[in-house]
């Protein structure tokens, strides 16, 4: 009979799991493939062009950290307030959150339209990579802002289980970016080929769509009114508790994401051939990780809808669950990694430096995805659904700044390792907090409800 019990329970979970991660798993798969198309057409026009678009997105995947910091920390609360059925707060909170994103939107926007070469050289000293990305950061300086709102009305959809509505929206805005790219990169029918400015004006031009479909959307929603009036809620306990679980999840994507970044300033120092090679692993790392991610995030929303309702039994056990499906999907994403060598070789323009040293980027990604996947889920699914961000940021800020970025900086310019070599030791970093992170999911002090 038990066993019977545990089995609905199983299958009920799988169920609701799957009507909550299948459309943010094709989201970002959407997402990765506007990535890749960026990449595959960039790689014909020339090395340098891959190079310096692949330096500049580190601008992007900055402030998009920030934006999935405040997103992370909105999601925390409104999915418990969703299970709580508390509808005020969560517009409440949203208001409070559209502050924040919009001032760090507006500031990245101008900075990369007044002070573009500045930008480009926090990441490399090449003159050509340089000049090349600095086009790129003036005109997709716009779209910086219309993610800063954007993103936080996606984040609200989620909560409330609306996963389908932003998956549309994300499918129409990045295949708009797909058709632009195509046809402003190498001048199609009418229009210029502008190669590396085409992207950056395909993106800015998805952005502004994206946002006035998201505006259109919540005008529609009867549950939740997100409108202007929103902004000016005054809620000491709510902004309290905002700022209270967003901070440490807004603090854990900046220490992740800037380690990530301070990689790519490392590699962008060991020249042209890493990057444009490590460009192209991205591809097949962002295909491969689509549903291992997708999960990690998607899953967090159904345990806060739980621990919410006051349910943490049930999400006690769903938590095991979620976290050994997930495992298992880093594993299927790992040895995809790993086979689409003869794909990966074969995309582009690269020199046979690059090449070669593309088998062992594959390698040392399809093992550290099998990590990123196990850390993601306990990390930012399960801790963060009982509103425990202080753990990842502690961990990731020891990991990564005391261990990791130290390691990378002495292998690359005191050593001076061969660059491949340096990539792996960065890359595997994952498996460094695995164990604490483990520790921590067992002792189930993130099990908790955080409504008021």
């Amino acid at each position: 009979m038990i066993n019977k019990i545990l089995s609905a329970e199983s299958k009920a979970f799988y169920r609701s799991l799957f009507i909550i991660v299948a459309p943010i798993a094709l989201q970002n798969l959407i997402t990765a493939a506007v990535g890749s198309a960026d990449v595959i057409m960039l790689s014909y026009v020339g090395q340098t062009s891959l190079a310096a678009a692949s330096l500049a997105g580190q601008v992007q995947f900055v402030l998009l950290l920030f934006f999935v910091g405040m997103s992370s920390g909105l999601i925390m609360l409104t999915a418990q307030y969703w299970g709580k059925k508390d509808t005020y707060s969560i517009e409440t909170l949203t208001g409070i959150a559209f502050k924040f994103s919009c001032t760090a939107g507006l500031i990245f926007s101008l900075a990369a339209l007044f002070c573009p070469a500045f930008l480009m050289r926090i990441f490399t000293n090449d003159d050509a990579m340089i000049a090349e990305g600095a086009k790129y950061l003036r005109l997709v300086a716009p779209s910086y802002f219309c993610m800063s709102l954007s993103q936080i009305y996606q984040a609200v959809f989620k909560s409330i289980e609306k996963v389908v509505v932003v998956t549309v929206i994300t499918f129409g805005a990045l295949g708009l970016n797909i058709v632009l790219n195509a046809l402003l990169i190498f001048g199609w029918g009418p229009f210029p080929q502008l190669g590396i400015r085409g992207v950056a004006i395909a993106t800015s031009i998805a952005r502004i769509v994206e946002l006035l479909a998201c505006v259109f959307v919540a005008s529609g929603i009867k549950s939740i009114r997100i409108v202007p009036s929103i902004l000016f809620r005054r809620n000491p306990l709510l902004f309290k508790d905002f700022f209270k679980y967003s901070m440490p999840a807004l603090g854990n994507e900046f220490v992740w994401g800037a380690a990530f970044a301070m990689y790519s300033v490392i590699l962008g120092h060991l020249g042209e051939d890493i990057v444009a090679a490590n460009s192209v692993v991205g591809v097949a790392r962002n295909l491969a990780s689509v549903l291992c991610f997708g999960m990690a995030y998607g899953g967090a929303i159904l345990l806060g809808k739980e621990m919410g309702a006051g349910n943490l039994a049930k999400a006690s056990a769903d938590a095991g669950r979620f976290w050994r499906s997930t495992t298992l999907a880093g594993l299927l994403g790992g040895i995809v990694i790993i086979l689409s060598y003869p794909i990966m070789v074969r995309v582009g323009k690269l020199n046979a430096s690059s090449i070669d040293m593309m088998r062992w980027l594959l390698l040392s990604n399809g093992a550290s995805i099998v990590g990123a996947a196990i850390n993601t889920v306990l990390i930012c699914g399960i801790f963060r659904a009982g509103g425990d961000a202080r753990f990842g940021f502690v961990m990731d800020s020891i990991c990564m700044w005391c261990v990791s970025v130290p390691i990378g900086l002495i292998c690359a310019f005191v050593l001076d390792l061969p660059p491949v070599v340096v990539y792996i030791i960065l890359y595997l970093d994952e498996f460094e907090k695995m164990p604490f992170v483990i520790h921590h999911y067992r002792s189930k002090k993130w099990l908790k409800n955080i409504t008021r």
